[in-house]
């Protein structure tokens, strides 16, 4: 399998890194061990991680970023991220983007108990601060996380705009980036991040980011808790499983196939 095309970026997706795994939440935890695991993987295979910012700015300016670039993203500013995602970043040298629920911080996650009946504990402002002196980056995942394509503008505007000012206060310095919560977004909630001062977005739309994409609305690669390292691999090079893209070539094989069949029959 061959390396990621430089102007082909994986962004990956976590939620949740923990020692604890609810059945509830299953799906979006990768045991801390498998963590550590993959993010061994990404730095003995030559990996470096770079920051929203760092891969726009490369693109604005005409140029492809590194070779086997990588941004790691991690959404919810989950405290069991920064106890046990923290140390394995550092321990390969690789950094993360935080997005924080900057209305709920050092609180629980209120949001899952309605979606799914937990509410594991979000990090602190002085977890954030630890981790950007460690070399992280925090930006927003709104004030409250709804689902912002789906509440009114006046509010989605206020989502957008106050999460910035709390973050910036709380941690000094402006913030440009944010991940839509549940990756509900539309070309209005878009706009209005523009208009927030927003500069990258990223939504929950799989595949490698490429320097077409819309910096508002930029694809990523999911990293689920019943992932192997094997499927891990694979995503950070094609944005899929193995066993998603043979799913894919089946369907797209039977497709073919039947083509010619409905053709017959139309005539």
């Amino acid at each position: 399998m061959s390396p990621t095309r430089p102007d082909r970026v994986p962004i990956l997706m976590y939620h949740q890194v923990s020692d604890t795994v609810h059945p509830g939440f299953a799906k979006y935890t990768v045991s801390a061990p498998a963590f550590d695991a993959q993010m061994k993987w990404l730095a003995s295979h030559g990996y470096t991680s770079i920051d929203l910012a760092t891969l726009l700015g490369h693109r604005r300016e005409g140029r492809r970023p590194p070779d086997r670039s990588v941004v790691i993203t991690f959404d919810d500013g989950f405290q069991d991220c920064a106890v046990h995602a923290a140390p394995s970043l550092r321990a390969h040298g690789l950094s993360a983007t935080f997005f924080l629920v900057a209305g709920l911080m050092g609180g629980p996650s209120t949001w899952l108990r309605a979606e799914r009946g937990i509410d594991p504990p979000l990090m602190s402002w002085d977890d954030a601060r630890s981790l950007e002196t460690e070399g992280h980056w925090c930006a927003s995942h709104s004030v409250t996380h709804p689902r912002l394509a789906q509440i009114s503008p006046e509010r989605c505007r206020d989502e957008l705009a106050d999460s910035r000012a709390h973050i910036e206060r709380e941690l000094g310095h402006p913030v440009r980036e944010i991940a839509y919560p549940f990756g509900s977004e539309s070309s209005h909630v878009r706009q209005l991040a523009a208009e927030c001062g927003y500069e990258a977005a990223c939504t929950v739309t799989i595949g490698l980011s490429r320097a077409t994409d819309d910096s508002l609305a930029l694809p990523r690669v999911p990293v689920l808790g019943s992932d192997s390292l094997m499927d891990f691999a694979s995503r950070v090079r094609t944005g899929y499983t193995v066993r998603d893209r043979l799913r894919e070539l089946a369907r797209s094989v039977i497709g073919a196939g039947r083509a010619p069949m409905a053709n017959d029959d139309d005539r």
